[in-house]
């Protein structure tokens, strides 16, 4: 063949292929738009999957008072990805540092046009001096510099963040979409002194200087952390992944806080009824040792291997290889608290949302807890036992970790 037939006979090949993909759109069959990105999934960095499933939500001990109002129910779930661990100090402070370095920045000028040519986004590549006097700002000043010492006045750390309301725009017509746009600052450093604020008559000072500054326990989950700034922390932590991965990957869902029955069934790790994450009924296994950290007895803290929290990954995990979803602290949940909601729920995906106003009755203001901690008792470790905290609280027992609802049928099919 030569070299003109090997030609004209390419030629003809791309002409066929090309008539056949442009006529996709012109035979008159459904086909589908084009193109569309692939869609793979993702494996998120820390977190492990939990896959859809039922289960039976209420008491699973006895409890004849809190039966009136939890009866059991079945319902179900749909899979998600959730961190293995409670959110720890040293995560968090990434988040905090990102603040930081962020006013810094913009205190500075270091601000470059952005791509929509009327805002400003950060210059990450400049470098920071802080020694600039102009950073002077945000150290504490005269009077409030202890012993000279130049220390950041953490109480400037604000971050803007937003949320959609979906309930107001499924529930409301002809709504304009800024009226379901919510955004907030909030100020997201942990609220240190809750050591020292949560126990009258007890000497925790050290835990208030150490605690989230200390190397010491970078590892051991972040407390003082009120709900609100567990959704900002949420909401970072998207805008990140989304920066990282580019406009090619198609967006996934957001990270978030846990409903309620989410936080219960993955606590349970796929054992009906359990009243514990290891299944058992007792908090100690066959040799008599404690298998979470908690206030066993009358207060004997210690004999658990912990005084006050332990590190994030301390004890075995459940089946669905998360650590301490029982003791060390309680977490937040995305959910609000009502006593009756287990007879109001739907039984898929059940959530009780309502996002309180400032103005609103504190008792309007009262989130789920799970898990009990350090200091409660063993009833509150079970995976049953529902608890509330308001809102806008900071406690030395509460933290948090994030999920991540899974796109598809299950964590293999990826079609």
């Amino acid at each position: 063949m030569t070299m003109r037939n090997s030609s004209f006979l390419l030629f003809a090949v791309l002409v066929v292929l090309l008539a056949s993909c442009g006529g996709k759109q012109q035979d008159g069959q459904v086909v589908g738009a084009s193109p569309r990105p692939k869609w793979n999934g993702i494996n998120p960095y820390g977190m492990v999957y939990v896959p859809s499933g039922t289960l039976t939500i209420g008491q699973s001990d006895q409890d004849f008072f809190h039966n009136l109002v939890q009866p059991q129910k079945s319902i179900s779930i749909s899979g998600f990805y959730m961190d293995d661990t409670e959110i720890t100090n040293n995560e968090y402070r990434q988040f905090v540092f990102y603040v930081r370095d962020e006013m810094a920045h913009k205190a500075l000028g270091h601000v470059i046009e952005g791509e929509d040519g009327e805002t400003e986004e950060v210059d990450w590549e400049q470098e920071i001096d802080w020694e600039d006097e102009t950073l002077d700002e945000m150290y504490f000043q005269g009077a409030d510099a202890f012993k000279g010492v130049k220390e950041l006045d953490t109480r400037k750390f604000v971050y803007e963040w937003e949320w959609k309301d979906w309930q107001m725009a499924a529930h409301s017509r002809d709504i304009k979409r800024s009226a379901i746009i919510h955004r907030e600052k909030t100020n997201i450093y942990p609220d240190t002194l809750c050591w020292v604020r949560d126990f009258a008559y007890s000497y925790n000072e050290p835990m208030t200087r150490n605690y989230f500054s200390h190397p010491a326990f970078d590892d051991y989950p972040v407390v003082g952390i009120n709900w609100k700034q567990g959704r900002a922390f949420c909401y970072w932590r998207t805008s990140i992944w989304n920066k990282f991965k580019g406009e090619d990957e198609p967006n996934t869902e957001e990270f978030r806080l846990p409903t309620e029955h989410e936080w219960e069934w993955a606590a349970r790790g796929g054992r009906e009824q359990a009243p514990y994450p290891w299944g058992a009924y007792y908090p100690r296994n066959a040799k008599g040792c404690l298998l979470a950290n908690f206030k066993p007895g009358r207060g004997n803290y210690p004999e658990d291997g912990g005084y006050y929290t332990v590190r994030a990954d301390a004890y075995f995990p459940n089946e669905y290889g998360l650590y301490n979803m029982s003791g060390n602290v309680a977490e937040w949940t995305e959910s609000s608290y009502s006593d009756n909601a287990h007879v109001i729920v739907h039984d898929q995906n059940p959530d009780v949302k309502y996002d309180a106003k400032d103005e609103d009755p504190e008792a309007f203001k009262r989130k789920v807890i799970r898990g009990g901690s350090w200091k409660d008792v063993a009833y509150y470790l079970h995976t049953s036992t529902r608890n509330w905290e308001f809102q806008d609280t900071n406690k030395s027992y509460i933290g948090f970790r994030c999920v991540l609802s899974f796109l598809g049928r299950s964590e293999n099919d990826f079609r």
